[in-house]
């Protein structure tokens, strides 16, 4: 089979793509008739307050804290792509972390992936468990693990799937499942790596869809924000009161500027996928690398449930540089297209390195459990030419490693 053929297989393995998916993203919450003006464009509502019609009484909004035109524009139509009923946007990832951790109360229970964002792990373990949350870190990719960590008080189970930065799937069905079975515990899946494009937690069981809406949802690398998506009338009432009381929202124009983001994100989701799918092949065959992590890869432990619960697989490749640490970093340090930088899931290529950056938050005898190496480098792939993306790697590979051989491809 020729590389082409290989990789066409690959990229046509996975779930077909939701239906309706693009005309929603451009269309839903999206009304002209909503506006005086009828603006195809949704026009940015930047007044802090509005016009009562009497006493106690509004046209729909008071006080843009409580909502706004433009941020409700936003969570209608994040909404339908996650095939929600509600969809409630806030100041940051973290600030939708915090919000919903707010469901609880002291003494309740919290079982997170082990594998997840260093500033959710520094969240969880720094500010949520000291007043007065028990905290259990789990590897949700044995359910047998999740089962043994459930105790009466587990009130929330938070998962990260695919991982970061290890890409890590869990089952999401299986663990809702297990979840379920043991009263009214929340189960919030942080689909911040894949999009509603490639995946939908909500449909495989979780009660709360949740993303650092900074990344993939936005896409241009100009935007802080997270977003949390629910069919629940109950959990979405609390988050509601909690949205407004809590007040960590976003302004209405990086809600404007996350709406015109998703109007491309099929398209960039697409590109991604192809794009990390090639520099994954290239990885995996080059002798300069130990191995690869990328959930596209048939060599990745989970390929087929990832296959089985997703539409495709996003930009983010994670790998081990053969060498130390000084291999690492000559590796970053000569990189020319892609930036050093940490995020992810804009339309630009970043690299980084999860131990000394995303991650050092994170305990060094955890970051050794997870395999946070001195070694492991984290890409984002983004939408640039892909000759230009591989050569750009080639030649920071052989900066790193000067003395290896590479045989001609």
């Amino acid at each position: 089979m020729s590389a082409g053929g290989e990789e066409n297989e690959l990229l046509s393995g996975f779930q077909p793509p939701f239906e309706h998916f693009s005309t929603q993203a451009l269309h839903e919450g999206q009304e002209p008739e909503q506006w005086n003006s009828m603006a195809i464009v949704p026009p940015i509502c930047m007044s802090s307050t509005f016009k009562q019609v009497g006493l106690g009484k509004h046209a729909g909004f008071e006080y843009s804290r409580s909502g706004n035109p433009s941020r409700n524009c936003l969570e209608k139509a994040v909404a339908a792509l996650d095939g929600a009923k509600y969809c409630l946007a806030f100041a940051s990832g973290l600030a939708t972390t915090m919000t919903i951790s707010h469901l609880l109360k002291p003494g309740d229970g919290i079982i997170c992936m082990n594998d997840v964002y260093g500033g959710t792990n520094r969240y969880f373990q720094k500010v949520a468990s000291e007043n007065g949350v028990e905290l259990c870190f789990v590897d949700c990719t044995s359910l047998k693990c999740l089962k043994e960590a459930i105790k009466p008080n587990t009130k929330l189970v938070w998962l990260e799937s695919p991982t970061n930065p290890m890409l890590n799937v869990a089952d999401i069905k299986a663990c809702a499942e297990v979840v379920h079975q043991h009263g009214d515990i929340i189960l919030v899946v942080d689909n911040t790596f894949m999009s509603p494009y490639f995946q939908r937690p909500l449909a495989l069981g979780a009660d709360i869809c949740m993303y650092s809406a900074s990344k993939y949802m936005n896409g241009h690398t100009d935007v802080i924000m997270g977003m949390a998506s629910l069919n629940r009338e109950d959990l979405y009432q609390k988050l509601k009161f909690l949205q407004n009381a809590i007040g960590a929202i976003p302004s209405p124009f990086d809600c404007f500027l996350c709406n015109r983001g998703l109007k491309t994100l099929s398209l960039r989701m697409k590109q991604h996928f192809k794009n990390a799918l090639a520099v994954a092949q290239f990885l995996e065959a080059d002798p300069r690398v130990e191995k690869v992590y990328f959930p596209g890869l048939p060599s990745h432990p989970q390929y087929q449930l990832t296959k089985q619960q997703c539409t495709g697989t996003s930009g983010m490749i994670s790998f081990l540089i053969k060498g130390n640490l000084d291999n690492a970093k000559k590796f970053l340090e000569n990189l020319k297209l892609f930036c050093l930088a940490e995020s992810l899931g804009g339309y630009e290529s970043l690299a980084e390195h999860p131990g000394i950056m995303t991650h050092t938050s994170v305990p060094l005898e955890e970051r050794k459990v997870l395999g946070i190496s001195d070694t492991l480098i984290r890409l984002s792939v983004g939408l640039e030419d892909i000759t230009d993306i591989i050569e750009d790697i080639h030649q920071a590979l052989k900066a790193a490693h000067p003395n290896v051989v590479v045989p001609a491809k």
